[in-house]
């Protein structure tokens, strides 16, 4: 693969948050080795579903992992924005909407064992393009090159692309920000994954200020058992 891109990731480092990372990592690697293809998807936006997805993939880069990691979102994708990627790159929506083949959207990043496919330009119909048999075919044929695919989707609360996306992966993951998703809107979009014949592995609490009060004090208590 002589395609490549630098990421730069703008996160400034928070121990309490490295290790839920490696702790959902290893949670991950533990469920099955059939589980290699994983949504990781919201119930709305901005709750922090991209940075886990790419941070996820680094980690389980460095403990020796092939990934790929997949930007499904041809709605509003952040990835190129966020991680600072320069030049042109082409994408999922070219692909699927038969401009460019599979392996000229896959590109090699500066991060051990972690490959890329970004979104691509927004398309009209994002939901009917990931429901095609070529998004399949693509996940069916990486699956065996690489260890692990995360497909970062968007927010499912209101939109059916994550069911979509869901139907031909082995996993998800549910990220929730903390006090800002009812319990009955999250129980809405894990009963729509799993309509669509995905196991949800585990929901993510994210945001969540570890330092004060009850967190603070239920993670030290969680060590202490």
């Amino acid at each position: 693969m002589d395609m490549k891109v630098t990421m730069k990731d703008p996160k400034k480092s928070d121990y309490f948050y490295e290790e839920s990372i490696k702790t959902l990592r290893t949670n991950i690697q533990f469920s099955s080795k059939q589980v290699k293809t994983i949504l990781i998807t919201s119930c709305y936006q901005n709750e922090g579903k991209s940075d886990i997805a790419f941070t996820l993939s680094v980690e389980m880069g460095k403990a020796g992992k092939r990934v790929l990691l997949i930007d499904a979102d041809i709605r509003k994708s952040t990835f190129i924005r966020r991680y600072g990627v320069k030049g042109e790159v082409k994408g999922l929506s070219q692909y699927l909407s038969g401009q460019i083949d599979a392996e000229n959207i896959i590109y090699q990043t500066n991060y051990a064992n972690v490959d890329m496919i970004f979104s691509g330009p927004i398309a009209p119909n994002p939901s009917e393009l990931l429901g095609e048999k070529d998004f399949k075919q693509l996940l069916e044929t990486k699956r065996e090159e690489y260890d692990y695919i995360f497909i970062d989707t968007p927010p499912s609360a209101s939109l059916i692309d994550a069911t979509v996306v869901a139907q031909n992966c082995d996993g998800g993951i549910l990220i929730i920000e903390s006090e800002a998703v009812s319990y009955k809107v999250a129980q809405k979009v894990k009963t729509q994954i799993e309509r669509s014949g995905c196991h949800i592995l585990g929901a993510v609490l994210n945001k969540v200020d570890i330092k004060s009060g009850k967190y603070y004090n239920a993670y030290k208590g969680y060590y202490k058992k």
